[in-house]
């Protein structure tokens, strides 16, 4: 009997999550059987269960595989969000990286095709509905919490109230992200994109275009700064990237 190594291990897993995408997206997740993609993944059913628990496994699997990319554009969210130099902007670059990539990474892509059009929410399917969930209730916050540091910088009062606002955020990058996939020659995903975010950014009485106000220095520094008796620049330089384990839906 031939061993296999780790390495076999890992190929035939990724060749069933190959499988797996390709799948979903020509035939629907309902109409896939745990049989069709061991099949076309040149292997056996139980080479799947060797690796996924049932197929909602197996589905979470090929979600967090595809999206773990879209995580880096976000700042890292055990980090404070008053920490960033400039929380607007960070949510902007993030949602403009998520854009980015959907447009031009063939996997994400027919990812989130699958996600979004694909994919039926039944007994069976169980979990991944609660990853979704999950993911969305992690990204709100994070939204959330963004804003509420920015409009504090910049003196504003939203008009609606924070967790409203955050919702529609999220209501109106689904939606694009939704429609673009339904027929990407449309329309640009970036750049209506970006021009979506930002029109809905200036409706809740933000400036896009221009930078919230410093951050100020962490508070172990400006501990070690009062000490000391010098004065030290607010932090500056990009938002740090994402290294949170959390998945994108």
């Amino acid at each position: 009997m031939v061993r296999r190594t780790k390495a076999d291990a890992e190929a035939t897993r990724s060749a069933l999550l190959d499988a797996a995408e390709q799948l979903f997206q020509a035939n629907g997740v309902s109409r896939t059987s745990l049989q069709d993609i061991a099949s076309a993944a040149g292997t056996t059913r139980g080479a799947i269960y060797w690796h996924f628990e049932d197929k909602a496994d197996l589905f979470n699997a090929m979600m967090e595989r595809a999206t773990l990319p879209m995580e880096r554009g976000f700042p890292d969210p055990d980090a404070p969000v008053e920490d960033l130099p400039d929380p607007l902007q960070a949510l902007r670059d993030g949602m403009r990286h998520v854009l980015q990539l959907i447009a031009s990474d063939e996997r994400l892509r027919r990812v989130f095709e699958v996600v979004s059009l694909q994919v039926e929410y039944h007994a069976e399917m169980a979990a991944v509905r609660e990853r979704h969930l999950r993911v969305r209730e992690h990204y709100l916050g994070l939204t959330q919490r963004m804003m509420k540091v920015a409009a504090q910088r910049a003196g504003l009062t939203l008009p609606v109230p924070l967790k409203s606002a955050a919702l529609g955020l999220h209501f109106q990058m689904d939606g694009l992200k939704r429609n673009w996939l339904l027929d990407p020659a449309a329309f640009d995903l970036v750049n209506v994109g970006q021009q979506t975010l930002d029109t809905y950014l200036r409706g809740l009485g933000f400036d896009p275009l221009r930078a919230s106000a410093p951050a100020p220095a962490p508070r172990a520094a400006a501990r070690a700064t009062a000490g000391s008796g010098a004065r030290r620049p607010a932090p500056a330089g990009s938002p740090t990237p994402a290294r949170s384990r959390t998945r994108t839906a």
